[in-house]
């Protein structure tokens, strides 16, 4: 809750605004009477809170630690926006996040639920690491410094606009900042910025200092989408029109109640569907949700209201998928795309 009382009540003027020019501007009176809000809320869900009991399938297997191979395509779900892919032989490290609370302290902040299925050191180099914006439960400092020191040498950083020179200052030689459609060749990589609709913060007085958004990852067979933190917005329909599609979406569907407050910042499951149809994917992968304690919604909440939302949209389960923290899903091997049968893990 700290993170969100400090980026909210932001005071800096000016600054990076959404594709249709608005800003999220929630006053500290807002934030504070959400907060009061969402702990009674979660008071009357159970006896113990809608957290004490919460569980959810933790995968460890060899292969969320295995190196990529070529003409490979498979995902890694860390935990929250956290996500693995091995695209052609390069691994690709979506907002690296294994701390234990998503703070700027170690002594308050929304603390992780699930822990991490590996440890840092366990993964594959990775070749690129892509940030969606500076919230704390996206960009870990203590993560990054861990990448930047594995076996083999630091991996590309990439930001939205205005990040990089602020990551270089903490040590992170060589990070780049792309603005929104704007792409870059990394080896066998394309990567292009693209729109998201939310803010950035890291304290009082950096509101919307940095830019925010998600990133389209091509490789030579395969591509991925990942969207990052966002509202819904007409961003996604343009998306869809201008790159034509993709193989994979990584889309958040948690993290999104109560409506009134969360709506402009957070989609949710409803939204997350309409995204994945918008942007004209082959398979989308549901992320940021069970992890964090980030909205007054149970963190297992989204299994049954995505569920509900495909269903309404005439859309099967094996089109859009939750996975178990840690598991992989192997979608395509030589050049083919070939994801495995769909798995009721819930």
């Amino acid at each position: 809750m700290l993170l969100l009382l400090c980026t909210a009540c932001a005071t800096r003027p000016g600054g990076y605004t959404n594709s249709d020019g608005s800003t999220i501007d929630k006053s500290i009176f807002e934030v504070a009477e959400w907060m009061v809000r969402s702990r009674l809320s979660q008071a009357d869900s159970t006896p113990q809170g809608p957290f004490k009991d919460y569980r959810i399938p933790l995968v460890r297997s060899p292969e969320g630690t295995a190196p990529a191979l070529p003409d490979e395509f498979s995902v890694t779900w860390l935990g929250h926006a956290s996500v693995l892919l091995r695209m052609d032989g390069q691994v690709i490290l979506t907002d690296p996040h294994f701390s234990e609370r998503a703070s700027p302290v170690s002594w308050a902040g929304p603390r992780r639920r699930v822990p991490p299925p590996y440890q840092l050191e366990n993964l594959p180099h990775v070749d690129v690491v892509v940030l969606s914006h500076n919230h704390y439960d996206h960009l870990d400092l203590p993560s990054l410094k861990a990448l930047y020191a594995q076996a083999g040498g630091p991996p590309q950083l990439l930001a939205p606009a205005g990040l990089a020179p602020w990551l270089v200052e903490q040590g992170f030689s060589g990070a780049r900042s792309l603005g929104w459609w704007e792409s870059i060749e990394l080896g066998p990589l394309h990567i292009t910025g693209l729109p998201a609709h939310h803010g950035s913060g890291r304290g009082l007085f950096d509101k919307n200092a940095t830019h925010w958004g998600g990133w389209l990852i091509r490789s030579p067979h395969f591509s991925t989408y990942f969207a990052g933190d966002t509202g819904y917005s007409a961003d996604f329909t343009e998306i869809g029109r201008r790159t034509g599609g993709m193989d994979l979406a990584l889309i958040p569907v948690g993290a999104y109640q109560p409506r009134d407050f969360m709506a402009d910042q957070h989609v949710d499951p409803t939204q997350a569907v309409q995204i994945f149809q918008d942007v004209r994917a082959r398979l989308a992968l549901g992320i940021h949700w069970s992890t964090f304690e980030m909205a007054s919604e149970p963190l297992d909440a989204p299994i049954a209201d995505l569920a509900h939302a495909l269903q309404a949209a005439s859309i099967p389960p094996a089109q859009f998928r939750l996975i178990p923290i840690g598991s992989t899903l192997r979608l395509g091997t030589h050049g083919q795309w070939a994801p495995p049968p769909w798995h009721p893990y819930f």
